[in-house]
Formats: C-alpha cells, structure tokens, sequence
C-alpha cells in the first residue's frame, strides 16, 4: 500500500522454537531491504489461550467492514488456535495505523465450525461478485472451502474442493490466484495448499482451472500432483493482492527442520512472480525471482559483477572466478550451458579447499543431460553440517534439451536455484563455512560449454 509491502509473518517472539505464536511485522519499498517492527498481534492468555496462526490481511479501501475511520485501514483474517478448547476458528481484527497494531473484533469468532484443526484463511476482494472471497482448510479432510462475505464479519459458505492431488499430510496455507498465461491472451486460475509431513516432507502443490465466482474445477484429473517447488524448505507461500499493475508476486517461508539454527529459525525467500505457460501435459506454473528485485541487480551489487561467456570445460572442474572479486557468500548468478548427451555439468558453489587444493565442503548443482535432470547434490555442503535426510534433490527437466538456463541465489544458508526461466524452482538450504566461498564450473563424462555467465556479488546489498 502507498508503495509499501506489508509482510506479516507467524512467530513465537521470545525464543526461536514453536509456541507463543503471534504475528511479526516487517515492510519493504524493494522487496530486498526490510523494516523490522513491533509484533502486530500477540497472543491472548487466558483461561483458552488464543494463539494467532496464519493468516491474511487486506485493505478494506471502501469500509466495508465499518471499523475504517481512515484510509489506512487494514483487516486481518487468522485462525485462532486454542488449544485449551481443542479447536481452530477464523477471528478478524482491524487497524487504523497502516496495520501496525490491530484490535480483535469484539464478536470473534466470524467462522467456527468446532473442528480442531481448520484453518489458515487467505481473503481477497472479488471483483466480479463484489464480494470479499476467503479459501480455508480443513486440514484432515485434505478439502478447501471457499467462503464469500460483503463486509468481512458475516460469511456465508460456497462450495468445496478436495480431496485431490498429494494427501498424504495435512493440507495448509491454502491460496487462490488467477494469472496470466504466458503469450496468450487468457488467465487461468490456480489453487495452492501446503503440506508437511508423510512421504515428501515439506511440500507445496498447485491446482489449475477455473473459478466461477462459486466453485473451483480443476483442470486436470484428481490424482494429478504438480509440484510447487522441488526442495526441501519451501512452505507456506502466500501472494501480495492488488499489486500495481497487476503483478503477481508471492513470497514462502523457509523451513530450516529438521536443522538445528541459533539464534535464528527459518527465514523468508526471494520475492517471486508468478505466471502460467501452456504445455503439451496442459498449464504449468512459472515463478522467478521478481523483477522489482531483478532490475535493480546493478545497484544492488554496487557494479561489483563477473561476466564471463563460451568457457570450455573437457571433463574438468575450472575455478570461474579467479580474480576472487566476488565476496562471500551472497551473489545472483544466470547461467547458461550446453552439455554433451552423455555428461553431467554444473557448478560447484560455497566450495573449501584445504592447503592442498583439496576440497573440503561444496554444494553441487549438476545437469544431467542423459536423464535431463538437474540436481543439487548437498552431502559435502558445509562441511557435514547439514544433516537433513534429502541431502540430493532432483528435478526433471521438461523436453529434450541438452542446453539449460539457471539462476541461482545464494545469500549465506539459503539457496534457491530456478530452471530455465522459472519453469521450475528447488530450495533449500547449505550452511557453509565462512571461507567456504569458491565457485568452480565442472563436467563429467563429457565435455560442456559455459555459454554465458553473469554474477552479481551482494554482499553488500543490505549496506545502502
């Protein structure tokens, strides 16, 4: 709002472990550099204990509600979680100051079934019906429920969907976006739910279809599961409304269990755009690291950039920046590489190496050209510190290729790397040694061609 990204985040305030939780604050005019402020909505303690789990806000522009006496006014949508009544329902709570702080609403709560677990409601104005549409979980049931309101207080159900695709963990953080579909003129709907646990631990799937304004029809058969991300920590993301020019951009939550961190736990992600592509299996999504940050990279890296193209590699590994002008840990780097049918290639990233030239830890991130398959392989990622069980991660590769793009962001522990344009994204994270900084380009069992390589260094991003 006013050129502002709100970012409100659940967490427990006063240690970094599970419970207590409550609402952070952080706002943002870039997308990179982020405002820390006061906890937006504690939680209650009294004889229920009222915790304030996930949620959305919106700006209720047009009073809707009648708690505006501004037009700062946002409106806030959480489950309520308390445990001593065994149950989960959807509280409001408004503000007056831009959604610093908020006050409950004196008749909480707006929807309670008297279930246990249901939950994390997403709210945006839907404009064809002029009405405010809210998606929820029952968790369990693996089922989104969409509900419809005039003023955000009284909410009157629509229709369900589920259950479908993954359910094997309890659905969560549920959202329903419409996006444009790459080079034609039409959008397409699409719903995401969350789920951790059971077989694919950490998990995000999507649904594409339409949405009348009263129910959601997926396009696709219902065993159909499409993947939102292919590592292991990405959860929970959810997608800012009513951008300027209609941008779609959402962010997630970086889970770091089963990880041990101190004094931190869990972090957010780059800010993505989203979008949809048409292909031969139907509509795909494609998300990429946004362009409100992308633009800005010469600024962000202080000009301290590599640039490099056409580097041969005759199953070798070759250091790619020599001159050591990227610092640390913290760069954006696009590539591009042609690789033999029968090789592996890639770059090996926050690479140690002893006085010997040995290595001592890397992160490996490989395309397999016979399998069209890309991998971040992280068993020697800090030097065994990373003791999570999905030490390689693989995504397979769409078509028939042997060249591939990549864009990589590493910013200390976390790396996101995203496939040929944002066709598909993997994240997780690394946790390497502070010297643990070298960047080799390598291949095996063939030769491969580095067609171009561009790296912006940021470490000092967050200096300005």
């Amino acid at each position: 709002m006013n050129g502002v990204y709100n970012l409100y985040n659940q967490q427990n305030p006063f240690e970094n472990k599970w419970g207590h939780m409550s609402w952070g604050h952080a706002t943002s005019t870039d997308l990179i550099h982020w405002k820390h402020l006061p906890i937006a909505i504690p939680e209650k303690i009294d004889k229920d204990t009222t915790w304030v789990f996930s949620g959305s806000a919106v700006w209720d522009k047009n009073n809707t509600s009648g708690f505006c006496k501004n037009n700062n006014c946002f409106v806030a949508i959480y489950t309520a979680d308390q445990p001593n009544l065994k149950k989960e329902s959807q509280f409001i709570a408004y503000s007056n100051d831009g959604g610093m702080t908020y006050t409950n609403y004196a008749n909480n709560p707006v929807i309670d079934l008297n279930k246990k677990d249901f939950r994390d409601p997403n709210v945006f104005w839907y404009e064809p019906g002029k009405f405010w549409l809210m998606t929820v979980v029952l968790p369990a049931e693996h089922k989104a429920r969409f509900y419809k309101s005039p003023d955000l207080k009284s909410w009157t159900l629509l229709s369900e969907f589920g259950p479908q695709g993954y359910t094997g963990a309890h659905w969560e953080c549920p959202f329903l976006i419409q996006l444009p579909v790459k080079g034609a003129n039409q959008k397409k709907w699409v719903l995401v739910t969350s789920a951790a646990g059971g077989t694919r631990g950490v998990f995000e799937q999507y649904f594409v279809g339409d949405f009348d304004g009263t129910t959601f029809k997926n396009d696709n058969p219902a065993d159909t599961i499409l993947t939102l991300d292919y590592g292991d920590t990405y959860y929970a993301a959810i997608p800012w409304n009513n951008l300027p020019d209609d941008k779609k951009i959402y962010i997630g939550w970086m889970i770091p269990n089963p990880q041990p961190t101190s004094p931190w736990k869990g972090q957010m992600s780059i800010a993505r755009d989203l979008s949809l592509v048409q292909t031969k299996d139907g509509y795909r999504l494609i998300q990429y690291p946004t362009t409100v940050v992308s633009k800005n990279l010469d600024k962000l890296s202080h000009n301290n950039i590599l640039n490099a193209s056409n580097i041969k590699i005759n199953n070798e590994e070759i250091p790619v920046d020599k001159a050591n002008k990227i610092k640390g840990n913290a760069y954006w780097m696009n590539a591009e590489l042609s690789v033999e049918p029968n090789a592996v290639a890639g770059f090996k990233i926050a690479q140690q190496k002893d006085d010997n030239n040995k290595t001592i830890a890397e992160t490996v991130i490989g395309y397999d050209a016979a399998n069209h398959q890309l991998y971040v392989d992280r068993t020697n990622s800090g030097g065994g510190k990373v003791n999570e069980k999905k030490l390689k991660q693989t995504i397979d590769i769409r078509g028939s290729s042997n060249t591939i793009k990549l864009t990589i962001l590493l910013d200390k522990s976390s790396l996101e790397v995203f496939v040929n344009d944002g066709e598909a994204a993997l994240t997780t994270y690394i946790y390497p040694a502070e010297n643990a900084d070298k960047i080799a380009a390598f291949a095996n069992g063939g030769n491969a061609v580095v067609k171009s390589l561009k790296i912006w260094d940021l470490s000092k991003a967050n200096s300005q």
